[in-house]
């Protein structure tokens, strides 16, 4: 893979991209030690045999610039993305988005949704957040930095028991890696994913939930949600919220698979995914 980093208004952001194709860019989730080429480790060779497939680290992750606006974290991560296209000379391209990563597409997709072809989501985050509870798997992702601080038993609690159905399918080897990560002095100086607090705090969990936010009804870019039935982080019947409000949204629900769902099915989502962004289904 060719590996690159981009100045990006300031921020740096680093990608790494293989294959020939229209553009598509992978977007990470946002757990400690979190970054792009591990989490999307089985699905990039199969989807470049189609396109160009980007994938970067988010801001505050990986060998990306640390610390993002806490005031408004998806707008942030929406601002560089956008940024890095237009570095990178793309007027558009397809947008994967896995849970933070998620989140980022979409807030991209409705501020600019010219600049999005198609756009896949699994387990999104920013869905119903101000109409429920943090579910025990968010809280476990946003504790991790609280309390006693970083250790790699509450990142092993946190991806065994909440990230994944199958707890066995995580080797110890993903677990090391990414708790080194989450290490790293600046991470821990100004970890990317916080709890809005503050006087502003009730404003951005506003903005943060795209439920109440009515540009999702008239959204016109093409999506496929994809969310595991099982998951423990962002509640399944966010899919269904999606699907009601969202004109072209296509939804599949995955059967004995958490919030995962690109590692857990990789198989069925590298098929479902270079598909949809294809245009065959």
């Amino acid at each position: 893979m060719q590996e690159t980093t981009y100045d990006v208004g300031g921020t740096e952001m680093f990608a790494a991209e293989t294959g020939d194709g229209p553009p598509v860019l992978l977007l990470h989730g946002g757990g400690p030690g979190a970054s792009g080429v591990p989490n999307y480790a089985r699905n990039i060779a199969e989807l470049a045999e189609e396109y160009r497939v980007i994938v970067p680290d988010l801001p505050g992750y990986g060998r990306s610039t640390k610390g993002i606006d806490g005031s408004d974290p998806f707008g942030y991560l929406a601002d560089r993305i956008r940024g890095l296209l237009d570095v990178m000379g793309l007027d558009r391209a397809h947008l994967v988005g896995n849970s933070y990563g998620g989140a980022a597409a979409l807030r991209l997709a409705l501020d600019t949704p010219g600049r999005v072809d198609r756009m896949v989501l699994m387990g999104p985050g920013g869905i119903g957040t101000t109409r429920a509870l943090p579910t025990p798997g968010l809280n476990s992702l946003l504790n991790y930095y609280t309390g006693d601080g970083p250790s790699r038993r509450k990142l092993e609690t946190f991806i065994r028991n909440y990230l994944v159905f199958n707890a066995a399918d995580v080797p110890d080897s993903a677990i090391d890696e990414r708790y080194q990560a989450s290490i790293d002095p600046e991470v821990i100086a100004a970890p990317p994913l916080q709890r809005p607090s503050g006087r502003g705090a009730l404003r951005t969990l506003w903005k943060m939930d795209f439920t109440r936010d009515a540009r999702l009804s008239r959204l016109p870019v093409p999506t496929l949600v994809l969310w595991g039935a099982q998951d423990k982080v962002n509640r399944p019947s966010g899919a269904q919220m999606l699907a009601d409000r969202m004109p072209n949204c296509d939804l599949y629900l995955v059967a004995n698979t958490g919030h995962w769902v690109q590692f857990e099915r990789a198989q069925l989502f590298n098929r479902l995914c270079a598909g949809f962004l294809a245009g065959r289904r």
